[in-house]
């Protein structure tokens, strides 16, 4: 090999190598200047950050009525789309009586506006199950309009709201 050849060779590696140290180095300072900020005192949130920066979401409360149609027909797909896709099982919600507000906002001024809200759900196979819901502000589809949270009781399958929709009611 001609000595030029090999001097060209030995150039390269040497400079891959010190490359890679130089890339080392710099990733061991990276996580020495993060586990430093790691253990630094935590401090409140100054005026600008505030202002600008944790603003937090402004809700409106403002939420449909708990007979509002669209509402109801959203519990209706829900419940169907569970039954059929998750439990194999063609029972439907084929109407809602009784439908009457349990509750407006029941928790701390700055929590999510919710409106609470029972009901009977009215089975394909001829039962009627008590079914309690509720209609909250900005919890729909990626937070742009009101979504429903809904439990029948007895039909609770995944005991998502045991005891009794207990979990669902304010």
């Amino acid at each position: 090999m001609p000595r030029a050849v090999s001097r060209a060779i030995s150039r390269g590696v040497a400079g891959t190598l010190s490359a890679r140290a130089a890339g080392v180095a710099l990733g061991l300072a990276l996580g020495i200047v993060l586990s430093f900020m790691a253990v630094s005192p935590v401090r409140a949130a100054n005026w600008w950050e505030k202002t600008f920066w944790m603003s937090g979401p402004r809700y409106d409360r403002v939420m449909p009525a708990c007979d509002y149609p669209p509402a109801l027909d959203r519990i209706i797909a829900n419940f169907r789309t569970k039954e059929f896709g998750f439990w194999n099982s063609d029972l439907r919600i084929v109407g809602v009586e009784n439908i009457k507000e349990t509750a407006v906002m029941p928790w701390a001024a700055q929590s999510i506006p919710r409106r609470f809200c029972s009901g009977t759900a009215v089975i394909s196979d001829g039962q009627k199950h008590p079914m309690y819901y509720s209609i909250a502000e900005d919890t729909g589809m990626i937070g742009m309009d009101w979504g429903v949270n809904f439990c029948v009781e007895g039909i609770d399958r995944n005991w998502a709201y045991n005891p009794a929709c207990r979990a669902a009611r304010p």
